[in-house]
């Protein structure tokens, strides 16, 4: 008997997940390959892989529940996947589309592999909203700014029907030729010795029933304040979604279309549900921009800003890493992404741009750190966001807008409770004086504990001068531009 193959990549659920649901009517085999090679998509940082693991455990223990199993392969993805399709004797391939391009270039070739061999190969979109090439200009181009990607996207309508979970699922039997299988565990995608990943995704429980309950105390819960209070740096005003849907524990569209009915239902949530739908937006723009640009996350896309006279300063850098800055805004946000593979979107703005303005270092530095060190480094986002900060993308933040860290910290953290949480060392010392503790009488210092350049660093570099410098480099390549 002939069987279906469901590749498995970055879609590890079983609600709306249209591969799945294509072969809920017979056995087939549900199949995750690991293959870390740049051929197959950007190989993950050390975070992610570790939150790739939990994803798997979850998603075999989803499919045994529902009477199928996960298989596990090492090996190259597209030599794995056709010699598993030989020896099965498939009828189709089934996987969810990516939109890296060497990812990309190994499912076209793969597919049409596939097709030489009589094995029907389908791709479905289970990761956006939207596909990128419904919401091209006339031109064929993604738009240039998101409110007009966004009226764009707001126009096609409603987003197509969602399907749910099959009820029962079963798996064919391994072929005797096939590609040996493994183990998750024995893909050694967790750290050991040391383990440092205990603080990982502190307060998240990673896998679909995680995403669903998350989804479900966001609405019930954060959704109210949502368009006020998400970036305020303590309450916990986000969604907490971001490692889901990165993973595809949960389908973008899926949560649209949950917020939007709690909207419905109550219309005093309808600026709330419309802000957040915005911000699943956001990633939909940033995959149109990664599938427009495949170098998204090594070229700027204005041309001028390849010529930005970034410094090559690695203590600098090493101090904005380990979050000993000096501004305390700043260190907590890089403190809390080091401890837990977390950071809050605004301390990730904060971060960034005190990275690229203040220390002028490349954005693709910072890029790079965050893809290894975040649990939901995504392909697209994380380009995408460091090159709107650093005012070489789409739609990105003007040049001359240049956090200042103090101002970040008293107006989004303004009792201080985040930067309490992350920089202990500061705990003790007064509200008004915690955002610039260098300012602070030396009274407030001795009685907090603090030791300025000892305890806690002094800053490493002064705004008002770094703000100049920033400028000055601006205006310098803008000119060059003209």
């Amino acid at each position: 008997m002939t069987v279906d193959i469901v590749w498995l990549r970055d879609d590890f659920r079983l609600d709306d997940q249209p591969s799945i649901a294509a072969t809920a009517d017979r056995p087939a085999l549900f199949v995750h390959v690991h293959d870390p090679r740049p051929q197959n998509g950007r190989p993950l940082g050390a975070a992610a892989k570790w939150r790739l693991a939990q994803s798997l455990v979850a998603l075999e223990r989803s499919l045994a529940l529902r009477g199928a199993r996960l298989d596990v392969v090492e090996g190259p993805a597209d030599r794995t996947i056709l010699a598993l399709a030989s020896a099965a004797d498939a009828r189709r391939v089934l996987w969810t589309r990516r939109y890296e391009s060497e990812a990309i270039a190994l499912d076209t070739e793969v597919k049409a592999v596939l097709k030489a061999q009589g094995v029907e190969a389908q791709s479905a979109n289970g990761r956006l909203m939207r596909e990128p090439w419904e919401l091209t200009k006339a031109d064929g181009k993604p738009s240039g700014t998101f409110s007009a990607f966004w009226r764009r996207h707001r126009g096609l309508g409603p987003l197509p029907a969602l399907q749910p979970s099959p009820e029962r699922l079963a798996s064919a039997d391994w072929p005797a030729v096939a590609p040996p299988r493994t183990t998750i565990a024995a893909l050694k995608l967790t750290p050991t010795k040391p383990d440092w990943s205990g603080e990982l995704s502190q307060g998240e429980t990673p896998g679909e029933e995680g995403a669903r309950d998350a989804l479900l105390r966001f609405a019930a819960g954060a959704l109210p304040g949502y368009a006020d209070s998400r970036d305020a740096l303590a309450p916990e005003g986000t969604s907490r979604l971001s490692a889901h849907l990165r993973f595809g524990e949960l389908s973008a569209r899926r949560a649209a279309l949950a917020i939007e009915d709690a909207a419905a239902a109550d219309p005093r949530l309808a600026r709330a549900a419309e802000k957040f739908c915005s911000e699943l937006g956001w990633r939909d723009f940033s995959y149109a921009l990664l599938y427009a640009n495949p170098d998204l996350a090594r070229r700027a896309l204005r041309p001028e800003f390849e010529r930005f006279p970034f410094r090559d300063d690695e203590a600098a850098f090493r101090a904005w890493a380990r979050g000993e800055t000096g501004y305390p805004v700043v260190d907590a946000g890089m403190r809390q992404l080091w401890r837990t593979g977390a950071m809050h979107n605004r301390a990730r703005m904060i971060a960034a741009s005190f990275l690229i303005k203040h220390l002028l270092i490349d954005w693709r530095r910072g890029e790079a750190w965050f893809w290894d060190t975040l649990v939901d480094a995504d392909p697209a986002s994380n380009p995408a966001s460091w090159q709107w900060v650093a005012g070489s993308g789409a739609d990105a933040a003007p040049y001359f807008r240049i956090f200042n860290p103090v101002l970040q910290g008293e107006k989004f953290d303004p009792d201080g409770a985040y930067v309490r949480r992350w920089v202990p060392e500061l705990a003790r010392l007064e509200t008004r004086h915690i955002h610039a503790p260098w300012r602070a009488p030396a009274a407030s210092l001795l009685n907090a504990g603090v030791a300025l350049g000892r305890t806690y660093p002094q800053p490493i570099v002064d705004h008002d001068t770094a703000r100049a410098r920033a400028l000055a480099a601006f205006a310098a390549i803008r000119q060059g531009a003209g």
